[in-house]
């Protein structure tokens, strides 16, 4: 009886949390990619019931920016760089924007003057690769 009283309560509440029905909170308790497609109704307000869920997951899986670059760092082809032989986050010494948005994105990010990210004068680039260092658009207008 408790494994029976455990799923009703997990049953409400994927409901609750979701707002799905009670067939759809059924099939997503039983599917393989229950996080998934529990993630997808809770992120996109047009992803309301289990067959738009597995509808939109199976469209980024057949996405081919989707399929992974290189099992090592993890990238995907859609993250490709296009700026450095190998293409993917493996090659440090690339210093193409990609490889800065990535690493901003998951926080190994480097804060190294010597990166050429980093503007001692004003401090652009510092925190984020979108920061845009301006101290020679001043002078450049005053001349």
């Amino acid at each position: 009886m408790p494994k029976d009283h455990a799923r009703k309560k997990a049953l409400a509440t994927v409901k609750d949390l979701y707002g799905v029905k009670h067939a759809d909170a059924i099939a997503l308790l039983e599917s393989d990619d229950c996080e998934k497609l529990c993630d997808l109704l809770a992120t996109y307000s047009d992803v309301n019931t289990y067959a738009k869920a597995v509808d939109v997951l199976a469209d980024r899986r057949s996405d081919p920016r989707n399929q992974v670059l290189c099992e090592d760092c993890g990238w995907l082809v859609g993250d490709v760089c296009p700026e450095c032989a190998k293409g993917c986050g493996c090659e440090y010494s690339c210093s193409g924007w990609r490889h800065q948005e990535m690493r901003a994105a998951t926080g190994d990010y480097d804060d190294d003057p010597d990166s050429g990210v980093f503007c001692e004068e004003c401090g652009a680039g510092g925190s984020s690769p979108y920061e845009e260092c301006c101290c020679y658009d001043e002078e450049d207008e005053a001349a």
